[in-house]
């Protein structure tokens, strides 16, 4: 099993004990310094602002606030600590990348009264620092999704299909990864293929193609940089779909997707204690508690948590681990500092993927309604596998090693202010470091030889990474020509630093062959390959503007435009085997992009709670592969994308019912697509057309009524793949038409109020490789959950305040399927987990 170094250990302990002072230091000081005259300037020092940060603060302290204005609603982002009113001025292959490939694969206090905080039109990110903030509608869109735009518009108010997973609706769904979460968004699919984890699929656009942020921050190509991760410190997913590179940058074509911690709260300390396990030997455990602490304006947020994740594949299982805290600390009315720490860690063994058969092989055990067609061998690219099937015999069968491992540390801390200055002018700064550790070990090559063996290839690589930067951000409300006017500014830089230590020959790697059916797993073995190493540093500096212009109370513009400067360097060393070590011929070798990314939208709300919309926006991303993959002999054109869409959402009923529905359509230029662990292959463009519809409804209060249906048509065009035209093909891991629907009911006039659920999805068909010759064939699932909520007088234990007792069954049909397809892999799939039962209990105190 592989470990990390001893010297990488100690640099990580290292930078946590650095970044621990660093957030205390911040913190401590600030304490001290409470005369406004020194707190902003000594706190904004601390936190490393970017020049344009120090201009603004320094604008800012000739500014008066103003009278009779109101304040902008607090952005919805992990660095905003809550709105403030201010009362006076006086107050792998693909999926892991490495060697020219792909993938380089205590006693509460009540805030003091003269901080006066109000609820904002939409609340601030996490649990409210207020306990008045208002319901949320059924579809979430009076939330700030603050990946979603800088302007602190809520969801209704974006021009942009925006899904926001919030924290109870993952509790009462049963969300425990952030993979599953895809089921709460309209039109999205994620699959957790053992390279890369946690990949989404949304509007035609699969893996990297998808932003996966981290409180708003970019870390990387996400085919080799997501991870498995728990739910239970996560108190929203935001789903931002199209074309967005304006918001974060490199990659952003079909969309992002950012995940959001859970935030500190004022006044009393809530405390939460949850539990669950499941048929196949799954558990979960979470801690989590925050509120106000002894010292007057400082609120903090504490979770931690451990999971077993086991599979339904033989030996397949994975350890989480997670502790996240973050601490706000009120200065002034109007200025705050927040520190934040997060760890978490991923171990265990991996499920790549079940290998197709052929009815003629496998006769009366070929499984019916999971796969058909054909499917090309993975391992020389030319054999035929036909008609394919999966073997009844294997679905649970894992064809890896025995002594295989998947794991990965991460290592998160963040830091920053706000400043609201006057009612018209709020600086925010965020500065954040995040280092990480990922390993595989394993065999995870596949193919049938069409006689009766699975032929097997072995893989490691290692990723070691390191990225800091700094975001600020300054927004200011004025009047243009006596028109409401907003403006959101942002200056970013970062540096991104990562190595990858594999071999780079395929053929170095040892090869075997075992059984389709009852195959000894047998281990590693002898022959691991002296790795070759690769080193990467991409330098990123953005500057980004947002405007909205309130025409009049119905009709607004809204723009914006990225412009961007990134550095690409690389260099390596092969080890040489047995050989002398050598510098890989065309290395050391750097890269420069300049691209220009905008947003061009209106939005026309003639009736209160009708509002429409259309919207142009644009993406960019490198061209031949992922960013840290680019070589001296890649193109380094950048792909261009572009989204126009139009649509219509609607908030009725005093916000008991809720209905949107889009309509886009997307370009993408310059397309490469991996064919195979080594080379890709120009496929001119991806065109895609959809419609997406959603609707929520509360007709009583105790009832609960929700459903979408997202339409997709997704085509390659100009695209020669191995000698033939495929130009009308789909792209892998999309579906034509993807439907979810639920209902709930709750009891709440029995002594124990009770809440019984369910909720279907059905998933059209999908391709496994872009030659469009594997079907992964259409499914539909269906989830059942019932809980009760005990009060604490009914319980045994003193000083509860209620229990949540749940029992929840998944895939009640207990339907075989093709989840998704890692599909550098054009032979095999993973498959759908069966029919499991769940048990939970939550306590809160």
């Amino acid at each position: 099993m592989l470990s990390l170094p001893q010297g990488r250990r100690q640099d990580l302990a290292a930078t946590a004990g650095d970044g621990f002072a660093f957030a205390v230091g911040i913190i401590t000081v600030s304490v001290f310094f409470r005369d406004r005259r020194f707190a902003p300037v000594f706190a904004c020092a601390c936190s490393s602002l970017t020049p344009l940060g120090l201009f603004a603060l320094l604008f800012a302290s000739t500014t008066q606030p103003g009278h009779g204005q109101t304040a902008p609603p607090a952005a919805s982002d992990p660095s905003s600590i809550g709105p403030v009113v201010v009362t006076s001025p006086n107050r792998k292959p693909v999926k892991r990348a490495g060697v020219e490939t792909a993938r380089t694969h205590v006693h509460a206090r009540t805030p003091s009264r003269n901080r006066t905080t109000t609820a904002a039109t939409a609340p601030a990110a996490g649990p409210s620092n207020t306990t008045n903030e208002p319901p949320r509608t059924p579809l979430n869109s009076n939330v700030v999704a603050a990946s979603a735009t800088r302007l602190g518009l809520t969801a209704f108010e974006m021009p942009a299909s925006v899904d926001v997973v919030d924290r109870q609706t993952m509790q009462e769904q049963g969300y425990r990864t952030t993979t599953e979460t895809a089921q709460g968004a309209v039109g999205v699919l994620a699959g957790d293929s053992a390279g890369a984890p946690a990949n989404f699929s949304m509007r035609g656009f699969t893996g990297p193609a998808i932003n996966t942020l981290y409180n708003g921050i970019w870390i990387g190509p996400s085919d080799i940089t997501n991870r498995i991760m728990d739910t239970s410190s996560l108190d929203r997913v935001e789903v931002l779909k199209g074309p967005s590179s304006i918001m974060s940058g490199l990659d952003a074509i079909g969309g992002a997707v950012n995940y959001v911690s859970r935030q500190p709260t004022s006044g009393p300390i809530r405390n939460e204690f949850d539990a669950s396990f499941d048929l196949l030997g799954t558990y979960r455990t979470h801690y989590g508690s925050g509120g106000s602490t002894l010292i007057d304006g400082l609120d903090y947020r504490v979770d931690i948590g451990q999971s077993r994740v086991n599979s339904f594949i033989d030996g397949d299982y994975t350890n989480l681990s997670n502790f996240s805290t973050q601490f706000n600390y009120r200065v002034t009315d109007s200025f705050k500092v927040f520190a934040a720490i997060e760890y978490k860690q991923d171990q265990g063994h991996a499920y790549w993927g079940t290998p197709l058969t052929t009815t003629t092989f496998s006769g009366p055990f070929s499984k019916s309604g999971v796969v058909s067609g054909s499917a090309l061998n993975t391992f020389d690219g030319v054999s035929i596998i036909a008609p394919v099937t999966v073997d009844s015999r294997t679905l649970t069968t894992n064809y890896n090693v025995a002594d295989n491992s998947v794991g990965a540390q991460e290592l998160w801390l963040r830091s920053g202010f706000e400043w609201n200055v006057n009612n018209n002018l709020t600086v925010k700064n965020q500065v954040y470091d995040y280092n990480a550790q990922r390993h595989w070990f394993d065999s995870e090559t596949y193919a049938f030889d069409g006689v009766s063996m699975i032929d097997r290839g072995r893989f490691f690589v290692q990723h070691n990474q390191h990225v800091y930067g700094d975001n600020t951000n300054v927004t200011l409300n004025n009047s243009f020509f006596g028109m409401e006017n907003r403006l959101a500014l942002q200056l970013q830089a970062s540096r991104n630093d990562i190595s990858f230590a594999e071999e780079g020959n395929p053929n170095a790697y040892p090869f075997d062959s075992v059984s389709v059916v009852n195959p000894d797993p047998g281990v590693y073995g002898a022959g691991v390959p002296q790795p070759d190493y690769r080193t990467n540093r991409l330098d990123t500096f953005a500057t980004a503007a947002e405007d909205r212009l309130k025409i009049n109370s119905m009709f607004s513009l809204i723009g914006g435009v990225r412009f961007e400067d990134f550095q690409l360097s690389r260099d390596g060393i092969d080890t040489g085997g047995a050989g002398p070590a050598s510098v890989p011929a065309g290395l050391p070798f750097t890269a420069n992009w300049a691209p220009v990314s905008y947003r061009a939208a209106y939005t026309f709300e003639p009736v209160k709670g009708l509002m429409f919309y259309s919207l142009f926006s644009t993406a960019y991303d490198p061209a031949a592969a992922g960013v840290f993959s680019i070589t001296p002999g890649s193109t380094l054109a950048l792909t261009s994308a572009k989204i126009y869409e139009t649509g219509v959402k609607r908030l009725f009923w005093d916000n008991r019912a809720e209905w949107t529905l889009a309509a886009y359509d997307i370009t993408r230029n310059n397309v490469y697509v991996q064919i195979t662990d080594t080379t890709s292959d120009l496929a001119g463009e991806i065109r895609t057309k959809g419609v997406e519809l959603s609707g929520a409804v509360r007709p009583i209060d105790n009832l609960k009524l929700w459903g979408n249906v997202a339409y997709t048509d997704a085509k390659y065009a100009n695209f020669i793949l191995n000698g033939a035209d495929v130009s009308g093909n789909t792209p892998s891991n999309v579906a034509p038409i993807i439907v979810n629907a639920g209902a709930s009911y709750r009891f709440s006039d029995w002594r124990w109020p009770v809440e019984f659920g369910g909720a279907v999805r059905h998933v059209g068909n999908r391709y496994l490789f872009d030659d469009d010759a594997t079907t992964m064939l259409a499914y539909t699932t269906a989830d059942l959950f019932a809980f009760v909520d005990i009060p604490g007088k009914d319980l045994p234990w003193q000083g509860l305040d209620t229990m949540r007792v749940k029992f929840q069954v998944r895939n009640i049909t207990n339907a075989v399927y093709a989840q998704w397809s890692d599909t550098t892999y054009p032979d095999q799939v993973l498959l759908g987990a069966p029919r499991t039962f769940e048990l939970l209990a939550s306590a809160k105190w």
